[in-house]
């Protein structure tokens, strides 16, 4: 008999020593391994060196060293809004991380309104829809302004849409952060209905913000991923044109640490980001934007480079969800979602269980991310929530790193049935 709910307490006792003689065996290595963010791989970080090989500094009579050039370079802004779909003119560059542009563009909200409105710090309260399990710099960016964060279901195709449209009745409700292709964690894309019926809203806060954090926008695992519908495309269906701000960036095609940001935006939304702009910097990194420019060529360019890094990703993603399902897959005691891009796999435990694992990886030499993280506040209300991270690990560690891990999933789960 495999599933655990259906053992009866000796059969539960038994299989418990069998666990703890493995994971004693795993803790006796003394090892240090980590699967706590989504970083690249050295593999990965190598394919983008040739970022370096470019010693141009004149491009297009422009000067690259020098000042100027707000919105960032032409090619840049074209080569960003190929990618995303939208006219270069609706498209800024940024610094080095989107997380960056996100975190200005709330404190603008939060200092001087949106587009004219009543700044957030004047309102009695603020308030933003999360989708959950979700991305935690998302809800610290949240929680520095002491902005509300209102918990929203996840569903297979992408967030509850009825309980947004409760929801947003709510005139203090501003906005919803949301990873619309390979969600961080669970590596759902949301269906062209879900994406049809954000398009739609029609909240009541007329300075209503959301963040369409397309940060796995070209980030495929295998030959044909997921298409996600432009959403830009249908907002004027709606007279929403302004309703969405649009952020992604290089962090995870080339190098996180010295890449470029983008945003695209509305007339509207672009014209008010740069009278903040116009205080805030006289341009970004110019060079690095031409560097991107040079290296990649155009989309087609992104796209062959993405290639590459999935040959990377993929077999790390496949030997997790393989240790997974032969570990797991018949015990009634997790479930996860096989993405098909993305950085992360959502596991989903034994409800009550995920800070034991978490516990019990750590003893044994594994840093997972902190459980509770992909929730706000750091507060899974069914503490079952662990965000699988297979990038960084050299492949030897990330198999070792998942078997540790399959055996603490199941030695909490047997330690709960016990208990009750």
């Amino acid at each position: 008999m495999s599933d655990y709910t259906k053992m009866t307490k000796e059969e539960l006792v038994a299989e418990k020593d069998a666990l703890l003689k493995r994971f004693k065996v795993y803790k006796d290595m003394g090892l240090k391994l980590d699967m706590s963010r989504g970083k690249p791989g050295k593999e990965q970080l190598d394919l983008s060196m040739g970022l370096l090989d470019d010693p141009d500094y004149i491009v297009d009579g422009i000067d690259l060293r020098n000042y100027g050039i707000l919105e960032g370079i032409p090619s840049c802004r074209k080569l960003f809004g190929d990618l995303l779909g939208v006219p270069a003119d609706n498209i800024l560059i940024g610094p080095n991380a989107s997380l960056s542009l996100m975190f200005d563009y709330i404190a603008q909200c939060y200092s001087h309104g949106v587009c004219g409105s009543t700044p957030w710090s004047n309102l009695p309260e603020v308030k933003f829809l999360c989708p959950v399990p979700g991305y935690d710099r998302h809800f610290t960016i949240l929680e520095y302004f002491n902005i509300k964060m209102i918990n929203v279901d996840m569903k297979a195709d992408g967030p509850d849409m009825e309980t947004i449209k409760e929801l947003i009745k709510d005139e203090s409700v501003k906005g919803m952060f949301c990873v619309p292709k390979y969600s961080n964690p669970q590596g759902i894309t949301y269906s062209d209905e879900i994406v049809r019926c954000i398009a739609a809203l029609k909240p009541a806060a007329k300075d209503f913000r959301i963040i369409w954090d397309n940060a796995y926008c070209i980030h495929e695992i295998y030959d044909e991923g997921d298409e996600l519908l432009n959403i830009f495309n249908v907002l004027p269906e709606y007279g929403n044109e302004d309703m969405v701000i649009e952020v992604c960036s290089t962090s995870k095609m080339t190098f996180p640490g010295a890449g470029i940001s983008a945003l695209a935006a509305s007339d509207n939304n672009i014209a008010d980001i740069k009278r903040r702009l116009n205080c805030q910097t006289i341009s970004y990194d110019k060079m690095n934007q031409h560097r991107h420019v040079a290296f990649f060529g155009d989309v087609n360019g992104i796209k062959a480079h993405m290639k590459k890094h999935a040959e990377i990703m993929r077999p790390k993603f496949e030997m997790v969800l393989t240790h997974l399902e032969y570990e797991l897959g018949d015990k009634n005691i997790a479930s996860w979602i096989k993405p098909r891009g993305g950085y992360f796999i959502s596991l989903d435990v034994m409800n009550g269980t995920a800070k034991r694992v978490g516990e019990l990886c750590k003893e044994a030499g594994v840093t997972l991310t902190s459980v509770g993280a992909t929730y706000p506040y750091g507060i899974d209300p069914d503490n079952k929530n662990i965000r699988i991270a297979p990038s960084l690990p050299p492949i030897k560690e990330l198999d070792l790193a998942t078997r540790i891990l399959c055996v603490s999933v199941q030695l909490a789960a047997v330690e709960k049935l016990l208990s009750e």
